[in-house]
């Protein structure tokens, strides 16, 4: 092989590496006679740090691995406060919930991990997501809260010694919870800190499914799609697609068009979430689309938007409380 060849086989290897965009104008991966696979799904998990502990972190990532499914599985431990405290998540800043160190999510994740090593057979592999939300009430700023989390995942996950599991970071932004510009300060400052992968279980709240009309909380559609990962490629979207009518795949659809239009940039769809078990848990309202229902419904409405088939999404992910 000369060296022209070899160089160019270098180039084809390395874009056949890279994740495709939604709305990708390249030749499409599939084809209308061939079956898209649902991947199986994982569990992630509201973790409230104050009752938490070791055992019941370990014993949830050997769990997970006993599933043989790889792929995300996120932690959310709810808001960030002043002095690297956390807030429960579903809390608001006047509860008396006793706040936790940001050290105890490290901790978490450590015995997560090495309860997924532990029970893991085979190479089964996971990308534990350590999660906040964008709450703007805990005293921080956007800048401040994104540095201090991409410092402790970077910590984490340089501490980490299991090739098992491979640490990365995770925010569930709602339009309802902060002012658009907290929120893109946040995002801005992670990916500015750091290149570690950041997964985006984010809402749509209020936005529309065709124009450009704003979503809750004067949120614009420009807002949303940033909040996803538009023009940032470490940034994956997860985002919830919780309802049973299928309104917030076709918003999520269409985020993403208007992102290829308005930006040339669709945004990059690692998968799905739903919240089926933790609607068994507490009362959901028909919004308790089971994992493969909620992967199912973002493939199709990704795809009804779409100039060519997308990629199969690897992963769906359900989210359950302890």
């Amino acid at each position: 092989m000369t060296t022209t060849q070899r160089l160019l086989a270098t180039a084809i290897a390395t874009l056949l590496a890279l994740p495709a965009p939604a709305h990708a104008t390249t030749t499409p991966t599939t084809t209308p006679t061939q079956t898209t696979t649902y991947p199986g799904h994982t569990t992630s998990r509201y973790v409230p740090l104050g009752p938490a502990t070791a055992d019941h972190a370990h014993d949830a990532g050997c769990t997970e691995a006993r599933t043989g499914t790889n792929g995300v599985r996120i932690l959310f431990f709810g808001t960030q406060e002043t002095n690297n405290q956390l807030r429960e998540p579903g809390t608001s800043h006047n509860t008396t919930t006793p706040r936790a160190t940001t050290t105890k999510a490290a901790a978490y994740a450590h015995h997560w991990a090495k309860g997924f090593t532990d029970c893991r057979t085979g190479h089964t592999h996971a990308h534990l997501a350590l999660g906040v939300n964008n709450k703007d009430d805990g005293g921080l700023t956007g800048t401040t809260a994104a540095h201090q989390w991409a410092t402790l995942v970077d910590n984490t996950r340089q501490r980490s010694t299991t090739p098992a599991v491979t640490i990365t970071a995770a925010l569930d932004a709602e339009p309802g919870w902060s002012t658009p510009r907290w929120a893109r300060d946040w995002i801005n400052t992670y990916t500015d800190t750091t290149q570690t992968p950041l997964h985006t279980a984010n809402s749509a709240d209020g936005c529309p499914t065709t124009g450009t009309a704003h979503c809750n909380n004067n949120w614009t559609l420009a807002d949303v799609h940033h909040l996803a990962g538009g023009g940032q490629p470490t940034v994956h979207a997860l985002p919830q697609i919780y309802r049973t009518d299928g309104i917030q795949a076709r918003q999520w659809a269409h985020i993403s068009r208007w992102g290829h239009t308005h930006a040339n940039d669709p945004l990059r769809f690692a998968g799905a979430m739903s919240q089926h078990t933790a609607c068994q848990q507490r009362t959901c309202n028909n919004t308790d689309n089971t994992p493969h229902q909620a992967w199912t419904q973002l493939t199709d409405a990704l795809n009804a938007h779409s100039s060519t088939r997308i990629p199969p999404l690897k992963t769906a992910t359900d989210i359950r409380w302890p």
